[in-house]
C-alpha cells in the first residue's frame, strides 16, 4: 500500500475489506485480526482499526465487546427485515421527489434499463447488471436533499445486496429477472404517482428480501 497519503489509508483498506468479502476470503461471521490484517498491508493497526469503524457504520462489520469485529451474519429475518426497511425509506424517497424529476432524469432511468436489456441479450453478465442497478437507484435518490434517509436506505440494503450476500445475488435472480423487476420501476417512476411508486418500491425490495432471506444464518445454532 506503498504511495497512500495518511488521509485515504482507512478509506483504501476499508475497500480492500469489501473487495475480500466479494472474493469470498473474508465470509459471514468471520473474525478480523487486525494485527494480521496490518501486516499483510504493511501499515500501522491505526488505519485498519478506522476502517473497521467505517465498516460498523455501513452495516458490514460488528463489533462485539470483549470479543473483536466480526463480519456482519444474518438471520433470515435480519435479511427480510433490512431490504423491507431499505424499501420504505427509498419508496418515501423516490415518492416525496417525483414532482421534482426532470426529462432528463426519466431519459437515464430508461438508459439505464435499455442498457440492462443489452446486457442480458449478451448473456446477462451479473457483474455489469449490478452497476447498472447501482446507478438505476442512484438516480431515483438524485432529488432527495435528506442525507439521513439516504445513508440508511443504503445501509439497510446497499451493503446487504453488493456484498455480504452478492456472490447468492448472482444466483437468486436470472438476468431476465432483474431486467424485468426494473422494467416494473421504471413504469412507477413514469407514472409520476406517488403512491403507486412507494408501492412498487417497497414490493421490489420486499421481493429481494424475501428470496435473498434464505441465505440467512441458522439463529438456533447462533444461540
Amino acid at each position: 500500500m506503498q504511495g497512500f497519503t495518511k488521509q485515504t489509508y482507512c478509506h483504501r483498506v476499508a475497500d480492500y475489506i469489501k473487495e475480500r468479502i466479494l472474493a469470498g476470503e473474508f465470509t459471514p461471521g468471520d473474525k478480523i485480526n487486525e494485527v494480521l490484517l496490518a501486516t499483510r498491508l504493511s501499515i500501522s493497526r491505526a488505519p485498519v482499526r478506522e476502517a473497521l469503524q467505517l465498516l460498523v457504520q455501513e452495516g458490514l462489520v460488528i463489533s462485539i465487546p470483549q470479543r473483536g469485529k466480526f463480519i456482519t451474519a444474518l438471520t433470515a429475518k435480519d435479511i427480510r427485515d433490512s431490504y423491507f426497511t431499505g424499501g420504505v425509506l427509498e419508496g418515501a424517497a423516490a415518492a416525496s421527489t417525483i414532482s421534482a424529476f426532470s426529462d432528463e432524469d426519466f431519459s437515464e432511468l430508461r438508459a439505464i434499463v435499455d442498457a440492462m436489456a443489452d446486457t442480458v441479450a449478451k448473456g446477462g453478465d451479473m457483474d455489469e447488471l449490478s452497476k447498472l442497478d447501482t446507478r438505476f437507484h442512484g438516480v431515483i435518490f438524485s432529488r432527495t436533499d435528506n442525507d439521513l434517509l439516504v445513508e440508511l436506505s443504503r445501509r439497510s440494503c446497499q451493503g446487504l445486496g453488493k456484498f455480504l450476500l452478492f456472490r447468492h445475488w448472482r444466483t437468486t435472480f436470472a438476468p431476465a429477472e432483474v431486467l424485468q423487476r426494473h422494467r416494473v420501476v421504471l413504469d412507477a417512476m413514469l407514472s409520476r404517482d406517488p403512491a403507486r411508486i412507494e408501492h412498487t418500491l417497497r414490493e421490489h425490495y420486499a421481493e429481494s428480501g424475501k428470496r435473498m432471506a434464505r441465505w440467512g444464518i441458522d439463529q438456533a445454532a447462533e444461540d
